[in-house]
């Protein structure tokens, strides 16, 4: 399967896999939150665009477009071409750089960096139908109270992944009581009796259960009576594949490597601003 990322200027936005490291997760004593597999697949779950420049955004509380003040911080040219105030209501909009175009029946899902939260602003989810949309989309993020937030560069914008377009449309939800699978109620029960008995066992500061510090069922990809599951399906880490450059010339390089006054000052194919705001 392919994702084709067409540059919509000379000089795109970062683009590269999210990484399965979080600042906040480095921070805790051993790192005992790369133990949660799902958080760690959930870290690395897509492409990350990240920002050109350091900038901060600042609102007012005013819920008009002009409550938002967005300012480079590093003396980027033209930070609107980055983040402006387009929606109003506290909300910063950010500019993807590429046009992203997926298979057919594949949707693409936008959305902030999975599991970083950042103080004082939150990042807005959105699906689009890149199988046929023939403009960029934007990335948007609300401000939760007045205030100012930074945003540092190459600090990852939005995150990108596909998803089938009818995989929930097609899911049918049906509730049932556990002890209709004889099998799977008795793996549940077994975990919960091994899951108990090692609490106790830590709490009693037993020394092969404080050595074992947690227990790996999920991590190992196994059941609780010890037998394998999963199969080829089971990850411990996810490697997502660098985007490849397959423009004839990548603008910015000659032949030695170096910028081009040419390069240094032509403008975009499809010039960012606020007239192409993307998807509404």
């Amino acid at each position: 399967m392919k994702l084709v990322c067409y540059a919509i200027d000379q000089d795109p936005f970062p683009l590269r896999p999210a990484p399965a490291t979080r600042e906040w997760m480095q921070r805790i004593p051993h790192h005992h939150a790369y133990r949660c597999l799902p958080l760690n697949i959930a870290n690395s779950h897509g492409w990350e665009i990240a920002s050109p420049c350091a900038f901060e955004v600042e609102w007012s509380g005013d819920p008009g477009v002009r409550g938002i003040t967005v300012r480079a911080l590093d003396g980027y040219p033209d930070v609107s071409t980055v983040a402006v105030s387009h929606f109003a209501h506290g909300i910063v909009t950010m500019y993807a750089s590429y046009l992203f175009r997926t298979e057919p029946e594949w949707n693409l899902l936008a959305t902030g960096p999975f599991n970083r939260p950042k103080d004082g602003i939150a990042p807005l989810t959105g699906i689009i139908e890149t199988d046929w949309l023939p403009y960029p989309f934007t990335m948007n993020w609300q401000m939760t109270r007045p205030g100012t937030v930074r945003f540092e560069k190459d600090e990852p914008l939005c995150v990108v992944f596909p998803v089938r377009v009818r995989a929930v449309i097609d899911t049918q939800p049906e509730i049932r009581d556990l002890a209709d699978d004889p099998a799977l109620e008795a793996q549940a029960h077994t975990w919960q009796k091994h899951r108990d008995e090692f609490a106790e066992r830590m709490h009693a500061r037993d020394p092969a259960a404080l050595k074992e510090e947690w227990q790996r069922y999920y991590f190992l990809g196994k059941l609780p009576d010890g037998t394998k599951a999963g199969g080829d399906t089971h990850m411990t880490r996810l490697r997502l594949a660098q985007p490849i450059d397959r423009r004839e010339h990548v603008p910015g390089q000659s032949s030695d490597g170096s910028k081009s006054a040419a390069d240094v000052d032509a403008g975009s194919a499809l010039p960012r601003g606020k007239a192409n705001a993307g998807t509404e």
